[in-house]
């Protein structure tokens, strides 16, 4: 029997994105795709790539919630609480693609996004579902807080060298590069394309709302409360994060230990490429898939470790990681629906 899913908010890019990979999972029937904005309207209307495809009708999120199994929200933060309640009232599976359950502390969450938790004992039951390093965790969940994308490419870049103590954690920085697709579907100024195509600057500097659910997944990996410089920018490209990452090796690491402890830490992930010495991670290598490719180096001179992380933010970053977290809450191999290979070019 397969497993029914619903989308919540299937309009939007995640939702798209997370709509094309669940019409091709083996194990999955998609039972409902709601849209508030386009109920009625055929998702191939909003996204002429689908004619033919993905001709299924877009319907309220209620209908949604009543045909599924499992039901993907891919809202903005604020939205998800209710439906939470609501879905896991019904004994059902709830992954949640926006910011709701992603902090653990209600007051950082009020600091960042401007409000406090309205459901508490629903965060007592969630979990964060970056399955590499929390999979245990994921198993049993009825509420997961799918991560956000440059969290995901960060905590896998740096994950491994503090959770083995093999860098300083008061010297993090990180510098992060996304395509547009991670600003959604809705244009602004700065996604215009005038404003965007053949540009590149930061934004929102120190002040990105990712810094507290990197620091909150890093700090698990060192066992200590941390901060980090975090600093995004804007690429003139569809979809991809790259994060170049800075630590202060550890008295006495050497390079050599750090990629050990890198390919051991990874050695059974089918999703993470630690990458050969000299080679370098690049986004072009991972595109549409589910894949997160790490390269290592070391700058001798000054005793600092660069790892590089490359991820699809719309595959990792949103959709794919969504149905991976899915396999595991129904017992299914991670892989499934999402042995998917990059272009070559």
């Amino acid at each position: 029997m397969k497993i029914k899913a619903g989308i919540i908010g299937a309009t939007g890019y995640a939702g798209a994105e997370l709509t094309r990979l669940l019409a091709a999972h083996p194990t999955v029937e998609l039972a409902g795709l709601g849209s508030k904005s386009f109920a009625g309207c055929k998702l191939s209307e909003v996204y002429p790539a689908y004619y033919q495809q993905l001709d299924q009708l877009c319907i309220t999120p209620e209908e949604v919630i009543e045909a599924s199994d499992v039901v993907f929200a891919c809202l903005p933060h604020g939205h998800s609480e209710e439906l939470a309640k609501t879905v896991i009232g019904k004994g059902k599976i709830f992954i949640d693609l926006g910011a709701d359950f992603r902090l653990a502390s209600g007051d950082e969450y009020k600091e960042w996004y401007g409000k406090g938790f309205d459901r508490f004992e629903l965060h007592l039951e969630s979990v964060y579902g970056l399955p590499e390093l929390f999979r245990e965790e994921i198993k049993g969940k009825k509420i997961v807080a799918n991560p956000g994308c440059y969290p995901t490419s960060v905590a896998l870049a740096l994950y491994p060298a503090l959770k083995r103590g093999l860098v300083e954690t008061d010297t993090i920085v990180i510098d992060s590069k996304s395509g547009v697709t991670g600003a959604g579907r809705e244009c602004s100024d700065a996604t215009h394309f005038p404003n965007c195509n053949e540009a590149f600057s930061p934004y929102k500097v120190g002040v990105h709302r990712h810094t507290p659910e990197i620091e909150q997944s890093l700090s698990k990996a060192a066992g200590k409360r941390l901060k980090v410089t975090f600093v995004p920018h804007l690429l003139p490209v569809n979809r991809g994060i790259i994060s170049t990452c800075y630590a202060r090796f550890k008295l006495g690491v050497t390079a050599q230990k750090l990629r050990d402890a890198y390919e051991d830490f990874y050695a059974s992930e089918p999703f993470v490429r630690v990458l050969p010495d000299g080679k370098t991670a690049d986004l072009k290598n991972v595109r549409y898939t589910n894949l997160c490719d790490i390269s290592l180096h070391a700058d001798r001179r000054t005793g600092t470790l660069i790892a590089v992380s490359a991820i699809d933010n719309m595959v990792k970053g949103a959709a794919g990681q969504a149905v991976q977290n899915m396999n595991i809450l129904f017992g299914l191999p991670e892989t499934e629906g999402l042995n998917l290979i990059p272009p070559a070019f």
